[in-house]
């Protein structure tokens, strides 16, 4: 178990078993314990079926959820056959009992015995968040002490203190000592409380309630209480009063507190019906949504209210967020999102929590609305977005998500009409914006994909730069002409300085049909150069960069990019792009990125949806690669094309941030996908000649966007690391 709990096998399986499993993670709240892992049946018609009973065999009630393990189905079939073998598995211990978790198929069977007692033991154990003490005292060096005794003599006891935290953390609690190495500092706080801003709001925080644990309740109020801004007030409506009066109960202590009111409803009016309930009670300019069990960092107003002070265009306002287990001791799973990102909202609610709108923006998007129960946050943030100026974003964690066995009681699949209710609200958002689209759901629940439709059938000019290198530019417009679905298309071969024959007497064989023609660059290679002569002599209404390494994967990929780039405030749009061996080479540009701009995601299994499921997802990004690059040959004309001075590298980013410069989108597209034998024409960057160029072209870039790159890129995370592509913490 990679948990590190280990459990007593009762049966071992032996290799003919038609079982596979692995049970990858246990872990223990006060009365729940979590499995989860995977388990595969190889018999025939046969799926495996979960259960949990006591040592004296009673069957013990169980939460199921399937989950997505593509690694588990590659590596039992060799294929995507199974690809939601994955469970997570929920049940409630007793204290002093044991339990079987059992794994059958009608065949065969597994059992594990749970020993709830050592599991305990074990969990706290690999949990603990600091090193153990005689492990730190082996480990003190004479330099650690200098540096402690400078920290004790120039900040105090307080700052020596989390100096230790952090140097000792066990590694267990990789976030946990995150968070303590970035929180907001006491005095911080002392200051924000103490403070004033020229506009100071009145935040109505809107709370519907329905059943909610007293301890939750009281939980979240108090997260409210805590605020360093004061102005606020928080209005919970009690859509579960008629069954229950546990809230009402718990209100009851915050009756002298005039900023928190409480609306007993008559009736349970479902989740948009009860939120409306508590929208109405608001009389504040600033509306902010707040889930019942939820919780709010202490400066999560002060940040909020900030914004709108600095920057008054903002109409809307978002944070980053996490999640936290049940007994608030575990803080996870952060989600640190982008600036705005138009074409990631209409993939996912990304934005969900934390959330505020102004009044007059929340007054024209109007209520919740019912036929979007399941995803009626989804709905309204989309109709406030719509309202809005600007939308801002606050790159810091202001909402906790609490997790527990309550907010996921159903597999996904008994979920289906959230996530149809999302599908839905992205449809009405696209009718909205009068944009011709249909709406689909990804596999992985919860995403979605936009099909924009096309207009007419625009001629598109494919760009292709060659250098005796008749062989990979033989697969890549085989690939093309044997693979692409949208056909009114023409191929530039954009031909520099070859010498082979053979490479000749191909071009020959290519310009037999009427699609295709090859155009003479007789200077030196200058990608930039070649790519503008090719644009300026190119036919079609758009153009479409590509590398002669590339090779076609998906039919449809054409006629993808073509519909995204057709939409005005779109300027170019990139693919995916992989290495033969089916790793991720592009999945978006990132600013900063190992220095100047890096891909992120590179070298992550293909099927990896990524950070948040990116990987797969419709969004904008600062840039994407010239590899493959569609835009209007309008726009790219309008901009000079690719700067010159940058032969080589950076080329495409420069051009992408200038559109972006301009006011318009780039927009990465997952689904036109395209494998990329990276670097064939023009090899490696190893010859001191090579290496003074990229130094000099990675200067021109710091000159030009300095600025920018000092910023931050927008479409990334300040919280999230330069030095990897896989949105590790920073």
């Amino acid at each position: 178990m990679s948990s590190g709990l280990e459990t007593k096998t009762e049966k071992e399986m032996p290799e003919e078993e038609s079982l596979k499993y692995s049970v990858d993670q246990i872990l223990l709240t006060s009365d729940h314990v979590s499995m989860g892992g995977w388990g595969i049946s190889t018999a025939c018609g046969q799926p495996p079926v979960y259960r949990v009973c006591t040592e004296q065999g009673e069957e013990v009630p169980l939460i199921f959820h399937k989950t997505r393990r593509e690694d588990a189905s590659f590596s039992v079939w060799g294929d995507g056959r199974d690809l939601n073998c994955g469970f997570d598995i929920r049940f409630r211990y007793e204290e002093g009992q044991d339990y079987f978790w059992i794994m059958e198929n009608g065949t065969d069977e597994i059992r594990l015995f749970l020993d709830i007692r050592e599991l305990k033991k074990k969990q706290e154990k690999a949990m603990r968040p600091y090193m153990p003490a005689k492990k730190i005292l082996k480990s003190y060096r004479l330099k650690e002490l200098k540096t402690d005794l400078e920290t004790l003599r120039k900040s105090g006891v307080e700052a020596l203190k989390d100096q230790w935290k952090i140097r000792y953390a066990s590694g267990a609690y990789g976030y946990d000592v995150w968070r303590l190495k970035h929180r907001t500092s006491k005095k911080e706080l002392e200051r924000q409380a103490a403070g004033s801003f020229a506009y100071e709001p009145l935040v109505s925080i809107i709370v519907p309630a329905y059943k909610t644990p007293r301890g939750f309740l009281h939980q979240m109020i108090d997260s409210v209480k805590k605020q360093t801004y004061g102005n606020w007030e928080l209005c919970i409506a009690d859509g579960g009063a008629a069954e229950d009066d546990t809230v009402e109960k718990e209100m009851k202590r915050y009756r002298r507190d005039g900023r928190i009111r409480y609306k007993k409803l008559a009736q349970n009016k479902g989740i948009s019906g009860n939120t409306n309930e508590a929208l109405k009670m608001a009389r504040g300019q600033v509306i902010m949504l707040l889930d019942h069990d939820d919780l709010l960092s202490r400066e999560a107003l002060f940040e909020i209210v900030k914004v709108f002070n600095e920057d008054p265009e903002a109409d809307v306002a978002y944070s980053d967020e996490d999640k936290v287990s049940l007994d608030l001791k575990h803080y996870f799973d952060p989600h640190f999102k982008p600036d705005f990102n138009l074409d990631l909202l209409r993939s996912n609610n990304y934005i969900c929590h934390l959330f505020a709108a102004k009044r007059s923006v929340v007054e024209k998007a109007g209520a919740f609305r019912s036929e979007f129960d399941g995803a009626q946050d989804y709905d309204f943030i989309l109709r406030c977005v719509e309202q809005s100026g600007k939308v801002a974003h606050i790159p810091k964690v202001l909402y906790h998500w609490r997790m527990h066995p309550l907010s996921t009681a159903a597999n996904p699949e008994s979920k289906m009409y959230c996530y149809e209710a999302g599908r839905r609200a992205v449809e009405e958002h696209l009718k909205r914006r009068q944009v011709p689209a249909l709406v689909g759901m990804q596999e992985q629940l919860g995403y979605y994909y936009v099909d924009y439709k096309l207009k007419g059938e625009p001629l598109v000019s494919i760009l292709i730069p060659n250098r005796d290198e008749k062989e990979c530019l033989c697969r890549c417009v085989g690939s093309i002409l044997s693979k692409t679905e949208y056909r009114n298309y023409e191929i530039l071969i954009l031909e520099n300085n070859s010498e082979k024959e053979e490479t000749f007497a191909y071009y020959r064989e290519l310009e037999k049909d009427d699609r295709i023609r090859v155009l003479h660059w007789e200077k030196a290679f200058n990608y930039s150069a070649i790519n503008n002569f090719g644009v300026e002599n190119a036919g079609g209404e758009y153009c479409l960069l590509l590398n002669n390494d590339t090779e076609v994967l998906a039919p449809e990929w054409l006629g993808l990019m073509l519909a995204d780039c057709q939409r005005p405030e779109v300027g170019a749009v990139g693919a995916k792009l992989l290495y033969p061996d089916d790793t991720i080479q592009h999945g978006g540009v990132v600013l900063g990125l190992g220095g100047v701009a890096g891909h992120i995601f590179s070298r992550q299994p293909e099927w990896v949806p990524g950070y948040f499921a990116r990987a797969i997802l419709q969004q904008d990004y600062s840039a994407v690669t010239g590899a493959c690059l569609m835009t209007k040959r309008e726009q790219y004309r309008k901009l000079g094309g690719l700067e010159e001075t940058l032969t080589v590298a950076f080329n495409d980013v420069d051009f992408c941030l200038r559109l972006g410069e301009a006011g318009l989108l780039v927009m990465y597209e997952p689904r036109a996908c395209l494998y990329h034998h990276e670097s064939l024409s023009r090899g490696s960057e190893d010859t001191p000649e090579k290496k003074k160029r990229f130094s000099e072209e990675e200067a021109f870039m710091r000159e030009r966007w300095g600025s920018l790159l000092a910023a931050g890129d927008p479409y990334y995370n300040k919280n999230l690391s330069l030095s990897s592509g896989d949105c590790s913490l920073k």
